[in-house]
């Protein structure tokens, strides 16, 4: 399905029409939280600069990551099980599409990115807390009777040692 949408992006040759796109990306967790805005407004500057509208964006935040991603920083590879994810929902035609594509494979803060098609409704999750549910019980609660032993009251040392003896003789 991922492969269709990319051939049909590829064939795409309506330069002028403006669709609604999205940019999920994950940037190297070893990125200072005080650089992570300069790297996001520079995705923000590069589809202002092709002409596009801002819908929606999520700031990033750092994640636990599904499985261990390597990614060159230098000149060594390193495995990174962390990084911050966050998108950005946009409109513009498929030449500034293709334009931000281009310059987020040479930034090297970014680990991967992905750019789609979608929709300008918001098409996120909600977050509902769980309800509880009330259960009724028609049944009533059978109160069992004392033993005679426990209706008898308290017991005396006297006995309550006799007891114990006869316990631990057998």
């Amino acid at each position: 399905m991922a492969e269709e949408a990319v051939k049909e992006m590829e064939t795409d040759t309506d330069t002028g029409i403006a669709r609604i796109y999205e940019i999920g990306y994950t940037i190297m967790p070893t990125v200072k939280g005080e650089d992570l805005e300069t790297i996001v407004g520079g995705i923000r500057s590069e589809i202002g600069k092709a002409g596009g509208d801002f819908i929606a964006e999520g700031s990033p935040s750092i994640i636990r990551l599904a499985y261990p991603m390597s990614a060159e920083e230098g000149d060594k590879h390193l495995e990174h099980d962390r990084a911050y994810f966050g998108w950005i929902k946009f409109e513009a035609d498929v030449a500034a599409v293709r334009m931000l594509e281009e310059m987020l494979k040479k930034n090297a803060s970014i680990m991967r990115f992905i750019v789609f098609r979608t929709v300008r409704e918001d098409t996120r999750a909600k977050m509902k807390a769980p309800t509880l549910r009330e259960v009724k019980r028609t049944d009533t609660i059978q109160v069992r009777p004392r033993r005679a032993e426990e209706q008898a009251g308290p017991v005396s040392e006297e006995k309550l040692e006799r007891a114990i003896q006869d316990i631990t003789a057998e």
